[in-house]
């Protein structure tokens, strides 16, 4: 009894200095140093915060998990050291059967733990709107992208528009000279990306959304999210494609539905408008598709 009721005393002080530390924590510290929060906690996407709160509260376990292993090794090494005086082999213990199912049932509970976790995550990430407000098709291209804007369905193109980036262009000390392709999203709208490639693999990632997802030619996939922030943030490609993969980079301006409006009829008014898709597509030079290689008639 004794013992128990000094447990809970010191508990409480631990408490309350744990809670002290963590409300002076600001919202960079709480979240993991991640990116994608601004000083007050505001997220990028309704999806930001799961995320970081996998990751944050991961480590936490490890760091716990760590920090009672080490603990139990050096208290080992300091219980059962040599002594002064002593010879041979130290004493030899023998089979400890309630520690043996301790350390094989605690690892298991946490791989349990975590796959269950990182699963509904994932399910949630990986769920797509059925009815979005924008659907957008990004694809991948050595070595830059381009975005084509629709509205509820990624495939019908009748009413598109689309802009065509290239590949960023650096001076001699490295700095970006060129202008990057720009990806206009409307703030607090339902967003779906339809991901694409022209040649190999690439890999989406707007790096404050905390997610990344690759782009494989000749199978499409999908991504759906809710910008909940204005501002400009950083993309870039996360897969290895080539000699320019450094190079393949774009830029995110998460914008107010007029400004996105006005720029979709921006590109209207250049003309860019229809179905971009298959004028790069290598797939059409596949055998069976009809094509013909150039010169022959």
């Amino acid at each position: 009894m004794r013992v128990t009721r000094r447990l809970r005393l010191a508990a409480i002080p631990l408490g309350i200095a744990a809670a002290i530390t963590l409300a002076g924590c600001t919202p960079s510290q709480l979240n993991g140093f991640l990116p994608g929060f601004t000083e007050d906690g505001t997220q990028a996407t309704n999806h930001t915060s799961m995320v970081s709160g996998l990751w944050v509260n991961s480590w936490i376990v490890l760091l716990v998990v760590g920090i009672i292993t080490w603990a139990l090794m050096g208290w080992a090494a300091i219980a059962y050291r040599r002594r002064k005086g002593q010879t041979g082999l130290p004493v030899q213990l023998r089979y400890n059967m309630p520690i043996e199912i301790f350390y094989t049932i605690v690892p298991l509970i946490l791989v349990l733990g975590f796959f269950a976790f990182t699963a509904r995550d994932q399910t949630a990430l990986e769920t797509q709107y059925d009815e979005p407000d924008v659907c957008i098709t990004a694809i991948g291209k050595q070595w830059a992208w381009d975005f084509q804007y629709a509205q509820q369905d990624c495939d019908d193109a009748s009413n598109a528009v689309w802009t065509m980036g290239v590949q960023a262009q650096t001076d001699a000390q490295g700095n970006i000279t060129s202008e990057l392709p720009t990806l206009y999203l409307p703030v607090d709208k339902k967003v779906k990306i339809k991901l694409t490639s022209r040649d190999v693999i690439h890999s989406f990632w707007i790096v404050d959304f905390l997610y990344k997802k690759d782009m494989y030619i000749g199978k499409d996939n999908y991504w759906s999210f809710t910008p909940t922030r204005v501002g400009e943030y950083n993309g870039r490609c996360a897969e290895l494609c080539g000699q320019y993969h450094s190079m393949m980079l774009f830029n995110v301006k998460v914008v107010e539905q007029p400004e996105y409006d006005a720029y979709v009829e921006s590109l209207r008014d250049r003309k860019q408008t229809g179905d971009i898709n298959e004028a790069y597509n290598r797939l059409q030079n596949l055998a069976g598709t009809g094509a013909t290689s150039e010169g022959e008639h």
